[in-house]
C-alpha cells in the first residue's frame, strides 16, 4: 500500500517542513492538487509552486487536473515536474487524446472521475493508463466525508484489471481515514490520497502507518 499525502490540506506557509516531514515519515506520494475554478468551484495550486516543489524533492509526485480541456495544461504541467499527470473523464471531450498527450511526455498516465460518473465509462481507456484515480467525494474541497457507495467501483477495477492482465494502479482520494482506508484496502486500492486526517497528526509516520495497514 502506497500513501500520498495531499498537499492541499498542509501549512501552506512551512511547505518545504512540510514536504521533508512527509518524506521522512514514509510516505510514497505528494499528492499536487490542481483546480481551476472552472471545473470544481475552487482555485489552488499552478505551475511555479510545483517547480519549487520538484527542485526540493525527489518524491513521486502525482498530480490531479481538476481542470476543463486538461489537454492545454499537460505539457506545462509535465516540464514543471509532475511524475504522474491524472485527468478526468468527464473533463474533456477528446480524452484518448489527453491520455496519448500526457504519455507523450513521458510522465505516467493517470485518469479519474467523479463519484456521480459510472466507472464503466473508463473501459475503453483502461489499456491506456497507469493509474486510476477512485474520487470518493465530490472534488474541489477538502475535508469532506467519504462516499461508501464508490468501493464498487475500485473492485471493479480490480477485478477488470486482474481479469484483463493490466498493471495500473488504484488510486482513492477523499475522506481517507482510519477507518475508511480499511474499506479500500480490502476493496484493493493500492494507493491512498489522505489530507485532512493526514495533516492532523503532529507526527506523520502514524497516518503513513495506519494507511498502509501496518
Amino acid at each position: 500500500m502506497k500513501v500520498a499525502p495531499s498537499l492541499l490540506s498542509c501549512n501552506f506557509m512551512k511547505l518545504e517542513d512540510e514536504i521533508n516531514a512527509i518524506e521522512d515519515a514514509g510516505a510514497d506520494y505528494l499528492h499536487f492538487d490542481v483546480m481551476d475554478g472552472m471545473f470544481v468551484p475552487n482555485l489552488s495550486f499552478a505551475f511555479p509552486i510545483l517547480q519549487q516543489i520538484r527542485a526540493h524533492t525527489n518524491m513521486t509526485i502525482d498530480t490531479h487536473l481538476m481542470v476543463q480541456k486538461p489537454e492545454r495544461y499537460i505539457q506545462s504541467f509535465a516540464d514543471a515536474g509532475s511524475d504522474i499527470i491524472t485527468v478526468h473523464v468527464e473533463a474533456t471531450e477528446h480524452i484518448h487524446r489527453a491520455l496519448q498527450l500526457i504519455r507523450d511526455t513521458g510522465k505516467k498516465v493517470g485518469i479519474t472521475l467523479n463519484p456521480g460518473t459510472p466507472i464503466e465509462v473508463l473501459i475503453p481507456v483502461l489499456h491506456m493508463v497507469d493509474l486510476v484515480l477512485v474520487m470518493t467525494v465530490n472534488p474541489g474541497f477538502g475535508g469532506q466525508s467519504f462516499i461508501q457507495e464508490c468501493l464498487s467501483k475500485i473492485e471493479f477495477l480490480n477485478e477488470y484489471r486482474d481479469e484483463h492482465q493490466l498493471s495500473y494502479e488504484i488510486e482513492v482520494d477523499g475522506g481517507v481515514n482510519n477507518v475508511s482506508a480499511q474499506y479500500c484496502i480490502d476493496s484493493g486500492a493500492d494507493v491512498l490520497v489522505a489530507g485532512s486526517y493526514f495533516f492532523k497528526h503532529d507526527d506523520y509516520s502514524i497516518p503513513v502507518r495506519v494507511l498502509k495497514g501496518e
